[in-house]
């Protein structure tokens, strides 16, 4: 997956890298249900403190089939870039996507913050939080085909290049933690809020 990622705002010694809270970049191919074990971990742990599920801006009208976000025109996206308003953002597959500042407050804060990420704004996320983690969803190749057909937001060749893509590469991170989300959500969904709890329970003894 190409993607370009730069962080927004100059980091100075004092700031960076931040280390208070965690930063969980979740990745992985397109059908492998990332928003879904988002979502599953929202609903398990949204009410309990120290967890902050990032909610992206993206030029993408949001709709039934798509993750809630907030939707800027491809105008308005490069504005609010220039004004400093992401902590990150990135470009993949024709579309602007950013994380608002509020990210780095939160973690300034202690919090876990949690997002779906593109694989090549990894590096940047590195280099701006101590604790960081990623955790790689995937599922099998039968398993993203059909999941990719039945959302109908892609075409044949669209879905065989998202299917190419998925294939094991280069790109994909080492050292991931690696939930198969190819059976039930709740399996796959309570792997994902271990893994959360695991990394709060980390942050609160490195403080």
């Amino acid at each position: 997956m190409m993607a370009a990622a730069m962080i927004e705002r100059a980091l100075n010694e004092a700031s960076a890298p931040l280390r208070n809270g965690a930063f969980v970049a979740v990745v992985g191919p397109s059908g492998a249900g990332k928003d879904t074990i988002i979502d599953f971990a929202r609903a398990v742990l949204g009410g309990e403190p120290g967890y902050h599920f990032v909610r992206r801006v993206v030029t993408r009208p949001s709709s039934a089939d798509t993750e809630v976000h907030d939707t800027l025109s491809e105008e308005q996206f490069l504005a609010a870039k220039r004004a400093g308003e992401f902590s990150h953002s990135w470009e993949a597959h024709g579309l602007y996507y950013g994380l608002p500042r509020s990210v780095d407050d939160e973690i300034e804060r202690g919090a876990v913050a949690v997002a779906n990420v593109s694989r090549g704004v990894l590096p940047a996320l590195r280099e701006a939080y101590s604790n960081f983690l990623v955790v790689h969803i995937t599922a099998s190749h039968e398993v993203l085909a059909k999941r990719l057909s039945s959302r109908g937001r892609e075409d044949a060749e669209e879905i065989r290049r998202r299917l190419t893509r998925a294939a094991p590469n280069p790109c994909d991170p080492s050292g991931a933690v690696m939930i198969d989300n190819s059976g039930a959500v709740s399996d796959s969904g309570n792997e994902f809020v271990a893994v959360l709890k695991r990394t709060a329970a980390f942050v609160a003894v490195s403080e």
